[in-house]
């Protein structure tokens, strides 16, 4: 049995916690908050499971094998190294940390110690992500043309976190897990609204070698609510509705048909072929118990995780890289070989 503390009780803690205490071959042993409100509330709830103010308690706890870190991502950096430091594996949640230098360092001190070190982009444990991996890397859907994100609401803004590292971190991962490709440059513009705060609103252009491209808008000023994602391939397309209950993926036998050929000069060079739509049936775990399985499995057997600090790495390159993007008004980044990082020690 994994005996798992929690560092942070706030917006994504409790959901972390209902979760681990569900989990097969997880036990949450501890959770600290500085709010002692929230505190009682996990009291109430889970009686079982100490409470405490100060997160060094959970680091100082011998009977604690592992830590989940639920906190702003400025705090990331050094409860993450705490942790490993103590001998705890970690679950970090997403961003990674504020700098792609600081996820550097976890990694190789998580390597050092042969530690675990999972980030957590839930996402790539959905139902409906994992299957429009699977459609992808079949090749069913043909050669990936593009990738257009929208991802948009009313708040909840940020104070230490721009609108690209709080929505669009979750399209980067998405990217990452569908493609195995990493991308070679990033363009991007936003703006805030509001003085002294983050951007909280922003388009983002990915370009790929293979010459798939990738657009994505991100907002928190919207009056509705959107999680939709179309993918075209070359031979069939996709919809993906985060928000729709039942049916969150579509795909259809929809497409463009261009030939060259010299003997039909005279005729049409582009056909359009219109086919049949279904919704696959997918998976309906929820995404945090499939993780919080794989944690375990991790731990248990010296597993990689799916997520892995390399993962997490990559996409806080992205993140940086689109931010400076847009503090330079769109000009085009080109995107660090370490993004290439799979795994291996980072100098």
């Amino acid at each position: 049995m994994i005996r798992i503390g929690v560092i942070g009780y706030g917006y994504w803690g409790p959901n972390l916690v209902r979760n681990f205490a569900e989990t097969p071959g997880l036990a949450v042993a501890g959770v600290a908050d500085l709010d002692p409100k929230k505190l009682e509330i996990v009291q109430k709830r889970f009686p079982g499971v100490e409470t405490t103010s100060r997160f060094q308690d959970l680091l100082e706890n011998k009977d604690i094998d592992a830590i989940a870190i639920a906190t702003p991502v400025n705090s990331h950096f050094e409860l993450g190294m705490a942790a490993l430091k103590a001998g705890k594996h970690v679950w970090l949640e997403k961003p990674m940390t504020e700098t792609a230098e600081q996820a550097r360092k976890l990694i190789n001190e998580a390597e050092k110690r042969k530690l675990v070190l999972i980030v957590d982009h839930t996402f790539i444990y959905t139902g409906a992500v994992r299957k429009m991996a699977d459609l992808v890397k079949s090749g069913e859907l043909g050669r990936i043309h593009y990738y257009d994100s929208t991802r948009i609401n009313l708040g909840l803004f940020q104070r230490d976190a721009n609108v690209i590292a709080d929505l669009a971190v979750h399209d980067f991962s998405i990217l990452d897990y569908l493609l195995g490709e990493q991308p070679v440059a990033v363009s991007a513009v936003g703006t805030n609204h509001f003085p002294h705060t983050p951007e909280n609103l922003a388009y983002i252009t990915l370009f790929y070698d293979s010459g798939m491209i990738a657009h994505i808008n991100v907002s928190w000023l919207a009056p509705v609510k959107l999680r939709q994602i179309l993918i075209g391939g070359s031979k069939k397309m996709i919809i993906y509705d985060d928000l729709e209950p039942s049916e969150k993926i579509k795909i259809y036998d929809k497409g463009v048909n261009f030939t060259d050929d010299p003997q039909k000069i005279y005729e049409m060079r582009v056909g359009y072929r219109t086919g049949d739509m279904w919704a696959p049936q997918l998976d309906s775990s929820e995404a945090l118990r499939v993780e919080g399985e794989h944690f375990v499995d991790c731990i248990e057997n010296g597993k990689t995780p799916q997520t892995s600090g390399s993962l997490g790495l990559r996409v806080v390159e992205l993140i940086e890289a689109a931010t400076r993007s847009m503090n330079e008004h769109g000009r085009s980044v080109e995107i660090n070989g370490s993004t290439m990082y799979q795994g291996r020690r980072v100098a």
